[in-house]
């Protein structure tokens, strides 16, 4: 009887703290480090997620939209990034198996059965990837966030239709702000005459399956042994496989046939180091979260798409409104909110367990 509650605390802390019980030993270990060091260690995480995060957003606006480059297949682009980050996960396996203690990765291998159990959550994350790189393709740089702004929104209306998880007032509040500055952004592109119809559609589906993503992966990850880098190597495999079908419809492989750049070592390069990137956003999201928490690494993700819209405005000297620079304060503002809420209502959980959880073991019900 006593376990049930036990295992929500830890779970709450976990999620809390971004560590589990063995890592928080550690921490709680590493105390002794200099506190500038520990704050050097920090600084360089979270840059690394910066730099790596801003750099792939712009690597892929210029593969998927560039002027200079005119290559119309976003959907090899994204099969091509996928198939990258299958080779280095393989790669990765098999170096850490020839050679332990180099690399601490997983072993991997391809078994039919645990692919056929993935499949369900790799469709969802081929949509996820796809509408991303394809909201990106149609709008800008700089409205790239609001238009995949309503993550947090589809993260409260899906976990109460799937999972009957109710949310409070306040988060409920935080998700309106994000909605309104959602759709001032989409107006005062209007008026600006630059908003792409099709890229904000685009972006909402993708906030959808972003939202369906983290859902499922959970239910999926049993499957894989709870191995995060298991799980990628599955997805990106079906990915990869359900992508060639889709290349030969659409139309893309012959559009390749024609490309003038398909020889050149430099378009190669820079496709490969965009499937680079794919694969390192996920190492350097995980370092930033063991590094610092959950918590902390939303906050760091709301300040770095403020930084990368400000970058993208100065970088293609693009002139926005006070209303539009608004509606990105409103989006950001709320994201940041309804992180902080989230947070501190978890914590306030983990604290004073709620009164009925106490009547309902006293009477033994």
């Amino acid at each position: 009887m006593n376990r049930v509650p036990l295992k929500r605390s830890r779970i709450l802390r976990m999620a809390l703290t971004g560590a589990s019980d063995a890592s928080g030993e550690e921490e709680s270990g590493s105390g002794g480090k200099p506190f500038l060091l520990r704050a050097l260690q920090i600084a360089l995480v979270v840059s690394l997620y910066w730099v790596t995060s801003i750099s792939m957003v712009f690597l892929n606006k210029y593969l998927l939209d560039s002027p200079s480059l005119k290559l119309d297949t976003p959907i090899f682009v994204t099969f091509y990034q996928c198939l990258v980050t299958t080779l280095l996960c393989k790669g990765l396996s098999t170096l850490s198996t020839c050679c332990p203690g180099t690399v601490d990765f997983p072993s991997l291998r391809l078994d039919l059965r645990v692919a056929r159990s993935v499949l369900p959550l790799s469709v969802v994350f081929i949509g996820m990837i796809t509408f991303n790189n394809l909201c990106l393709k149609y709008v800008g740089v700089a409205f790239y966030n609001v238009g995949r702004s309503l993550t947090t929104v589809f993260n409260v209306l899906l976990s109460y239709l799937l999972l009957k998880q109710t949310t409070s007032f306040y988060a409920l509040l935080t998700c309106g702000i994000i909605i309104g500055g959602f759709w001032l952004g989409v107006d005062q592109e209007g008026a600006e005459g630059t908003l792409s119809l099709t890229g904000t559609i685009f972006g909402v589906l993708a906030s959808l399956c972003v939202s369906l993503n983290a859902i499922y992966t959970k239910k999926v990850l049993p499957a894989v042994d709870g191995s995060i880098w298991r799980l990628t190597f599955y997805n990106n495999v079906n990915a990869c496989a359900l992508f060639l079908p889709l290349l030969l419809l659409l139309g893309e492989v012959q559009v390749l046939r024609n490309f003038a750049q398909l020889g050149s070592a430099h378009f190669w390069g820079m496709m490969t180091l965009g499937g680079l990137f794919g694969f390192a956003i996920g190492y350097v999201t995980g370092l930033q979260i063991k590094f610092t928490s959950p918590l902390t690494h939303n906050v760091s993700g709301t300040a770095k798409a403020c930084a990368q819209t400000v970058l993208a405005v100065l970088y293609y000297e693009e002139t926005k409104s006070f209303l539009w620079w608004t509606s990105n304060m409103m989006v950001l503002g709320g994201s940041s909110a309804y992180t902080w809420v989230r947070g501190w209502e978890m914590k306030k959980v983990q604290e004073d367990p709620s009164p009925k959880e106490d009547e309902k073991s006293a009477v033994g019900v």
